[in-house]
């Protein structure tokens, strides 16, 4: 059941598993320039989409349930067991990436290691920390969304991927996200974006690839310092030299060659 929920999508027949997760307003497709260098590799490739995607079925969307990043562990957990898999390593953009941290934690011996795209574990500003945004910024996001949802996708696509309006990434994203329903991205997006898990990090014990552009409207780049200093494993941490939240569909050929390096290390 939880296969088809999720669109779940297995390719490959290698023994060395990778299983890839996305982000917020994307699908599985988005790493679509990813996944054949990885089947070229030799490697199984689980793919599938986060409940609340545009591409998931969400008429009897549980808002209560999906109102922190357990509910997704639960669901990307529940997939490698019926998959009936023992070891994998994966790859969590954006929201993606701390369900990753999330899933590690209850079921460590699962994840050989965690390559995180994009990631945060808590994006508001504090004293102590830089997450991104104040307050105030992502209530007006939320109240752009509620008025009209189409323009603000139409605003938001471009600054998130970086690129012009009409590059073929921002085009795409725009696809994807255009198909999330309003209130499901509202309440995902408040979500992640009120979420603060950054007392969690301690308890991730796999090894983990923290992974960031230099220039990211949603992630600055102090995030992945704090990563390093925080994560309760071994860590490294790498600085891609593009700009945009979604590098997978903006730049892959940088992103290609570095998710190589991290999963042979």
């Amino acid at each position: 059941m939880v296969l088809a929920t999720h669109n779940v999508k297995v390719l490959g027949s290698g023994s060395r598993v990778v299983v890839l997760g996305h982000g917020f307003g994307t699908d599985q497709s988005c790493f679509q320039h990813i996944v054949p260098t990885l089947l070229q590799k030799d490697l199984r490739v689980i793919l599938y989409d986060v409940m609340g995607a545009g591409s998931t079925n969400t008429d009897g969307f549980n808002f209560k349930r999906y109102s922190t990043h357990h509910a997704h562990a639960d669901d990307l957990l529940a997939i490698l067991d019926e998959l009936e898999i023992q070891s994998c390593v994966y790859v969590g953009h954006s929201m993606s990436g701390m369900v990753g941290c999330t899933a590690s934690i209850e079921r460590p011996e699962v994840f050989e290691k965690l390559i995180l795209l994009g990631a945060s574990p808590r994006y508001l500003n504090d004293e102590s920390y830089v997450g991104g945004f104040e307050q105030q910024d992502l209530d007006q996001v939320y109240d752009s969304m509620r008025a009209d949802f189409q323009a603000w996708v139409t605003a938001f696509a471009p600054l998130a991927v970086g690129a012009d309006v009409n590059s073929r990434a921002v085009q795409e994203f725009r696809r994807t996200l255009s198909k999330t329903k309003p209130e499901v991205a509202v309440h995902i997006l408040q979500a992640v974006f009120q979420s603060d898990l950054r007392s969690i990090l301690p308890q991730v014990t796999v090894p983990c690839h923290v992974v960031q552009s230099i220039k990211d409207i949603t992630v600055p780049v102090q995030v992945a310092e704090y990563f390093r200093k925080h994560l309760g494993g071994s860590t490294t941490v790498e600085l891609l030299q593009t700009e945009g939240h979604l590098p997978q569909l903006s730049a892959p050929e940088t992103v290609v060659p570095m998710l190589l390096r991290c999963i042979d290390q």
